[in-house]
């Protein structure tokens, strides 16, 4: 029996305890809410991380110390925090991606190997749609995507558009905030005559737990390394 603990008891990680409740060979081990002044502690398989950016170092110590694995859930990491992250991947597994949903991990996939073909000749934007309570803009999953889409860095990586200016080479990235959006993200290849979209719509927040215990799972037979939901899904490293 896997145990894990939960660092967030917001709304995501209710949904989480919930998912887990509802599988075998894993247990919910304890609920962690930093906010309350409650820290991860006891004897845990893997902490499973869907909170807040303060939060990485508590994690960091823990997972350190106890030699556990982790599954980093959270987005909004500023670059000295992502480069602790890769310093505990040198001595645990941990799974970390800005989406834990299986489908944006095949759409990032699908991305990646379009966009060569695409990219002379087609124009490419990026729309995110969120709810009103998301604080970081544009999301970690839109990011991710762009880097899909440019992962040689040769376009400009523009974000919202005012005013008048000519397109050059780039990439429009298009945040939407409001109501309870659980996630959308629409990529538009837009060429001469034709446009070819390609999107992904976020029912609920279940989507984002089932891969998060996917990723739990793979924790446990995984060497230490950083790895992502492309890992989990298809074993490539």
């Amino acid at each position: 029996m896997i145990k894990a603990a939960i660092l967030g008891a917001g709304a995501m990680g209710k949904v989480l305890a919930q998912t887990i409740e509802e599988q075998e060979g894993i247990s919910v081990a304890a609920m962690v809410e930093p906010r309350n002044g409650e820290t991860l502690e006891g004897d845990v398989d893997v902490v499973i991380d869907f909170s807040n950016p303060d939060n990485l170092e508590m994690l960091v110590e823990f997972c350190e110390a106890a030699s556990c694995p982790a599954v980093i859930a959270t987005t909004g990491f500023e670059l000295e925090q992502q480069e602790k992250i890769k310093a505990l991947a040198q001595q645990v597994p941990v799974v970390f991606a800005a989406n834990f949903s299986l489908g944006i991990t095949i759409m990032r996939r699908v991305l990646s190997e379009i966009a060569p073909v695409l990219e002379d000749s087609f124009d490419m934007e990026v729309i995110e749609k969120h709810h009103n309570k998301k604080l970081d803009s544009p999301s970690g999953t839109a990011k991710m995507l762009v880097a899909a889409l440019n992962s040689k860095g040769d376009y400009e990586e523009v974000h919202g558009r005012e005013g008048n200016r000519k397109r050059g080479k780039e990439i429009g990235i298009h945040a939407v905030r409001g109501g309870t959006i659980a996630g959308e993200h629409d990529v538009i290849f837009a060429g001469q005559d034709e446009i070819l979209e390609i999107k992904h719509t976020a029912g609920s927040k279940k989507i984002f737990a089932a891969g998060a215990v996917k990723a739990a799972r793979f924790t446990q037979t995984a060497e230490s390394g950083l790895y992502d939901m492309e890992d989990v899904l298809f074993g490539e490293k």
